[in-house]
């Protein structure tokens, strides 16, 4: 039976642990964590899309954090934006129904603790049939609000 060295299972597994780390996408700016949060909110506006749902993460850590016998602060600030557009949701389902995983888009917004002034935002990498219509979307949201 041939005997497979560590050395060529790392070899063979390279690719796939590239692809496994690269399931999200983050961009770090200098602007402080409302100015950049509302300039997301900007560029989502401005394709004529509405948010459904803010979710303040930072502020549930926070709280829940003593209650799991937790007292590190994980952020400073941090919200994710929920929301859709029915042109390209009607367009990825009609592809393919089983991409209503990717509904509702989000984007996350948020500054890491004792690092104010760094702000970052992130969404994660798409699949399905529509995935590179739904990321392109996302890129250029975020394109336009830090550039």
């Amino acid at each position: 039976m041939p005997r497979i060295t560590l050395s060529a299972l790392l070899l063979l597994c390279t690719p796939f642990l590239a692809i496994a780390g690269d399931w999200r996408v983050n961009e770090a700016t200098r602007g402080n964590f409302t100015d950049t949060r509302d300039a997301i909110v900007t560029a989502i506006e401005n394709r004529g899309l509405v948010i459904n749902a803010t979710s303040h993460i930072g502020d549930m850590l926070e709280r829940t954090g003593h209650d799991l016998g937790k007292s590190r602060r994980i952020y400073e600030q941090a919200e994710i934006l929920e929301f859709c557009s029915a042109s390209l949701s009607r367009q990825m389902m009609e592809a393919d129904p089983h991409d209503i995983v990717n509904c509702p888009f989000t984007i996350a917004v948020y500054t890491l603790a004792g690092q104010p002034a760094t702000t970052w935002v992130g969404f994660r990498r798409q699949s399905g049939k529509s995935a590179a219509a739904l990321e392109r979307m996302l890129s250029e949201i975020v394109a336009e609000a830090l550039h």
